[in-house]
């Protein structure tokens, strides 16, 4: 299942109960998410399996991608859409080998263009980069220049997600910067509202294409 790769990308957050963690992220998939991983750092092997197979039986049901942060053998036995490998994970080379050639695999590529220009060659199906602001999931990750959006378009023929504590707030600077997808973990799924949150992050997206149509229609005019 290969996604549109435009709009919200969530992010699931470490939740011991696995109910409330499905409950949760069927909202986020009934407020229109383009992808769903779930990233787990703190669960037992047990547990990650159970939460991993309600997780990707639930996105079925929504016909939306889901992906495995980090463990290419969990993915691999929950019949994942696909793996998230960072930096300590196993390579892009050995992931496209045990996934095969219809599977989605992203890499993390931090604040490093050249990680990502690697990767595509490998055969990266998207990228994604930052943190781009302080994040409260990974707090000490490495900042991203503003500017590497740009710079990624212009190199890159891939999706390109942008990560790191992005909110409603401040999401439509990497929107506008040229990223498919936001990826979103604390400022969605730790919300009042979760569906209304995620309706909203898409939203965002759907503003920014009718706002480039526009610029668009009024240079073909002049």
């Amino acid at each position: 299942m290969q996604p549109k790769f435009s709009g919200l990308y969530a992010i699931t957050p470490d939740v011991a109960d696995t109910s409330r963690l499905i409950r949760m992220t069927q909202l986020v998939l009934a407020g229109g998410t383009a992808l769903v991983q779930y990233r787990s750092k703190t669960t037992d092997i047990a547990l990650r399996l159970e939460q991993a197979h309600s997780l990707a039986h639930l996105c079925r049901k929504f016909r939306v991608p889901f992906i495995i942060n980090d463990y290419l053998d969990l993915a691999m036995e929950v019949g994942a859409d696909g793996v998230h490998l960072g930096r300590d994970d196993v390579g892009m080379t050995e992931a496209r080998r045990e996934l095969g050639a219809e599977k989605i695999i992203g890499i993390s590529c931090y604040d490093r263009l050249e990680y990502a220009i690697e990767a595509e060659r490998q055969g990266a199906n998207y990228v994604a980069f930052g943190a781009f602001f302080p994040s409260t999931t990974k707090p000490g990750a490495v900042p991203a220049p503003s500017d590497l959006l740009g710079h990624a378009k212009l190199e890159l023929h891939i999706p390109i997600v942008a990560i790191g504590g992005i909110t409603l707030d401040n999401a439509a600077e990497p929107i506008h910067a040229g990223t498919d997808m936001v990826a979103v973990s604390n400022a969605l799924f730790n919300t009042r509202n979760i569906r209304s949150t995620a309706e909203s992050f898409s939203r965002l997206f759907n503003l920014n294409r009718h706002s480039i149509s526009h610029h668009l229609g009024l240079a073909n005019v002049t």
